[in-house]
């Protein structure tokens, strides 16, 4: 494979200490909270959509084929691509990767706008592909962009951080969408689509203010000063292997976090309604965004003394942060005073403490996890998902509460899988770095394949046996962590 060898000037190099990095860094979270607050929104969209356009559950579930296929097709697109002419960040450099992402992801939350006049739910399917297409360029873009922002070795790090950041996305995402699109802009008469107008245009201007933001700020250009041609990234065992781990990480986390409802559900298990039921699917989405501020810190470089104490510190107040969204009364916010609200709020936040304090001995289980670590990423993702592979298996076995809280403090330990996963396979690739992560963003499809494989054990046995496929998903990811990360690399 020749090497097409371009003038940098500007290039910087990326084994410093990343100081200078520090607001390149805070720009960048941006991104990872506003996709994580937009993707939990399709949540909403699925029985906004069954309801509005009287659609079939198989139907309404095309919301997330449409958007998590159009991963797997950009990233694919960029991967041929790559192959053919070079990797196109390389020359195009991780920014403009960022603002062409923006740009398209804009361009598909307008298509809401005549899919609604036109009550039009194909096009609706067209506008999230769209803007699928633009996220997978922003996160084969921003992903590793992030993980050279500083020394290779802290990379994790950095990843968990921004992922920090996505994770208060999807966690309050939910709760404001949940009021925009079935309270606020719901007029009576209208039809039932038409309240997603207004929240997705509002996305598209966002996206295309944070594109012309993104164009005109300063970002140092990070790179090897090459573009390589051909499919450089899959001569790496360990990245071929890490693709498997992102597919079988994403399809586990999905997979758990589709079923939870239902398993708590079982009179053998907890025997809630799905509205009780609901606070639990919440302390799981919020227990990656704990675990992920955690391993930020595990696995920085700061003194000892004080990752003891943010390690304390920083749980709690995520904590504090999960349990104030989830009490939030959004149904009052239009028709009562602001002593009113507070005092709901209030009410509503004390109610539900005889829930959120079964969840603090997990988060000290998190915290004891986090010294076996020693602030290694491949040792900590090992730990991590070894103990998944615990409380899945336990849940499995015992039924009862034992088994609802196992499931339910899974997204706790599997919080920081995709970015150790990420750093992980990207150690070591130079200029391929953005190819590698084109194939990465690629296995995101687990969260396509693996929920309907464990769909059908649990039609064919029951769903508390189904848990065996996450199960499966976690034992592969703690290999990777332990050994699957090191094989070929050193030869390579």
């Amino acid at each position: 494979m020749a090497a097409i060898v371009t003038s940098n000037p500007t290039n910087t190099n990326h084994n410093g200490s990343g100081a200078n990095y520090r607001g390149s860094f805070a720009i960048m979270t941006s991104l990872f909270f506003l996709w994580g607050f937009m993707t939990v929104f399709n949540d909403i969209l699925i029985p906004r959509f069954k309801e509005a356009f009287t659609l079939t559950y198989f139907q309404a579930m095309l919301v997330q084929f449409a958007f998590f296929g159009a991963y797997f097709v950009g990233s694919l697109i960029y991967f041929i691509i790559s192959i053919t002419t070079g990797d196109p960040i390389a020359k195009l450099g991780y920014k403009n990767g960022v603002v062409i992402g923006l740009l398209v992801s804009a361009t598909g939350a307008g298509l809401f706008w005549p899919a609604a006049n036109h009550a039009s739910y194909p096009m609706f399917l067209a506008g999230l592909f769209v803007v699928g297409l633009g996220f997978a360029m922003l996160q084969i873009a921003a992903n590793p962009y992030v993980t050279i922002l500083g020394p290779e070795k802290t990379a994790s790090s950095r990843l968990n951080l921004a992922q920090g950041f996505n994770s208060i996305g999807t966690t309050i995402g939910p709760i404001i969408g949940g009021f925009l699109i079935y309270q606020y802009f719901t007029k009576p008469g209208a039809h039932g689509a038409d309240s997603v107008k207004l929240p997705y245009l509002a996305f598209s201007i966002v996206f295309v203010v944070l594109a012309v933001i993104f164009f005109f700020v300063h970002l140092p250009h990070i790179g090897e000063g090459k573009i390589e041609r051909g499919a450089g990234a899959l001569k790496y065992p360990h990245v071929i292997l890490g693709v498997l781990a992102i597919f079988m990480y994403v399809g586990g986390e999905v997979s758990v976090g589709s079923a939870i409802i239902n398993f708590l559900g079982q009179p053998t298990v907890a025997g809630l309604t799905a509205v009780e039921a609901s606070k639990y699917v919440a302390l799981y989405w919020g227990g990656l965004m704990i675990g992920r501020f955690m391993g930020a810190v595990e696995l920085s470089e700061m003194k000892k003394a004080n990752k003891q104490m943010l390690l304390i510190v920083i749980p709690l107040l995520a904590y504090l942060l999960l349990w104030a969204a989830k009490s939030c009364p959004m149904e009052s916010l239009q028709s009562k005073s602001f002593g009113d609200i507070f005092a709901q709020w209030g009410e509503s936040f004390r109610a539900n403490w005889s829930v959120f304090k079964l969840y603090l001995p997990f988060i000290a289980l998190c915290w004891a996890l986090f010294q076996f670590g020693k602030g290694l990423a491949g040792r900590t993702l090992t730990i991590f998902s070894l103990t998944v592979v615990a409380l899945l298996l336990t849940a499995i076995l015992v039924g009862g509460k034992l088994a609802m809280w196992c499931v339910v403090a899974v997204g706790l330990f599997t919080s920081i899988g995709w970015s150790n996963t990420f750093s992980l396979a990207l150690e070591g690739t130079g200029v391929f770095k953005s190819q590698v992560s084109s194939l990465l963003v690629m296995a995101i499809l687990g969260g396509a394949i693996l929920p309907p494989v464990q769909g059908w054990i649990a039609d064919h046995t029951n769903i508390q046996l189904s848990f065996i496929v996450p199960l499966i998903a976690y034992a592969y990811v703690a290999f990777y962590g332990a050994v699957g990360h090191r094989i070929g690399k050193s030869e390579a």
